[in-house]
């Protein structure tokens, strides 16, 4: 048998259970044995980026509406349990802790890690509960959760509140200037416009910004996080003033730094990334995010900093153009939130748990 990994991370399905594994990684990798189980999906890309092992599993996606799916997806998700205890009784031991981040990839591993008396950790990013965290929760020995009002989702003796793991980046002054294809974003690209539909873009967002895009070229430099599934479009598009990106990297904290104005959805990563940056920003949540989730994370940063958040139907009344005057007109500044790093936290639980 293999040397065991001493912690196996899980999650998957988006972007934005993925990112938050990745913070971790960037600190720990170096110190521990490290492996990895989910899908196909993004989580594949974004943790073989970082060169550590990477097993794929059988998924099957838990919906919360009747379809014919569910009932195939159930026979996948069997298969993904089956396929997770294969790699856990090679990869793993006793001592192994298993490190959830949410997502429907991570049922049949959670499920596995219990049936072999592995043990489990789980973070929840979001004011909102996921499905698959709320049954990982039944099994896990820590649940952690980024905001205060998750609580009231999990069991309270084993629940607590960590905080979401943020980039070191985000809590240096410093930036520095990024460049796309000849564009330079620095100080003299002001003032500058920074428009995201998130990792894998959005259509309502990027259809916005299409059919204005002449009149925010007047006033603003732009780059735009389009999505993969849309830059061919926008490709077309680009301009001196005007940048479309199929996905936005390490350089993002550094562009949010720059930026004078940002448009964003709200996942629950962007949102504390720009709380953590005192970043009032313009928030449209994504109208159909499980439980509204999106909406209540964008809440959280009108709250704490005084972001604007417009629901999509809102949005279909409005003139963004007239919005982002009114946005630039408003003085008062960003309310100074300390944001408290998960990251921190989250390791120093792991350092404790195998210790």
């Amino acid at each position: 048998m293999s040397k065991a990994y001493e912690i196996i991370f899980t999650g998957g399905g988006s972007g934005g259970h993925v990112m938050p594994t990745v913070t971790l990684l960037n600190d720990i990798k170096e110190k521990y044995r490290i492996g990895y189980i989910g899908g196909t999906g993004i989580e594949k890309e974004l943790i073989g980026s970082l060169g550590l092992p990477f097993h794929t599993i059988s998924t099957g996606k838990l919906r919360r509406y009747i379809s014919i799916e569910n009932l195939i997806d159930i026979f996948k998700v069997i298969k993904g349990i089956f396929d997770s205890i294969f790699v856990l009784l090679r990869k793993s031991n006793k001592k192994t802790l298993i490190f959830s981040t949410g997502g429907f990839v991570t049922v049949p591993v959670v499920l596995a890690a219990w049936l072999l008396g592995r043990r489990i950790y789980i973070h929840e990013q979001t004011t909102q509960v996921g499905l698959a965290n709320k049954i990982a929760s039944k099994f896990a020995s820590k649940v952690f959760v980024s905001f205060e009002d998750s609580l009231k989702y999990f069991p309270k003796e084993k629940t607590f509140v960590s905080g979401y793991p943020l980039r070191s980046s985000l809590f240096d002054p410093s930036k520095s200037p990024i460049t796309y294809d000849g564009m330079t974003i620095d100080e003299k690209t002001k003032p500058l416009l920074f428009i995201t539909g998130g990792g894998n873009g959005s259509k309502l967002v990027n259809d916005l910004i299409k059919d204005n895009l002449s009149a925010l070229q007047e006033k603003y430099y732009i780059v735009h996080q389009v999505g993969k599934a849309f830059i061919d479009e926008y490709k077309s598009f680009k301009s001196e003033k005007y940048h479309p990106v199929a996905f936005i990297g390490t350089e993002m904290t550094d562009l949010y730094k720059w930026s004078d104005i940002i448009i964003s959805r709200a996942g629950a990563g962007t949102v504390c990334e720009l709380i953590a940056l005192n970043k009032k920003s313009i928030f449209i949540p994504l109208k159909i995010a499980q439980k509204n989730e999106q909406f209540h994370n964008a809440k959280e940063a009108e709250s704490k900093i005084g972001s604007l958040v417009i629901t999509e139907d809102e949005l279909e009344k409005m003139n963004i153009l007239e919005v982002l005057k009114d946005f630039e007109s408003d003085s008062s500044p960003s309310a100074k939130t300390v944001q408290e790093n998960g990251k921190d936290i989250l390791i120093g639980k792991i350092a404790e748990a195998l210790s």
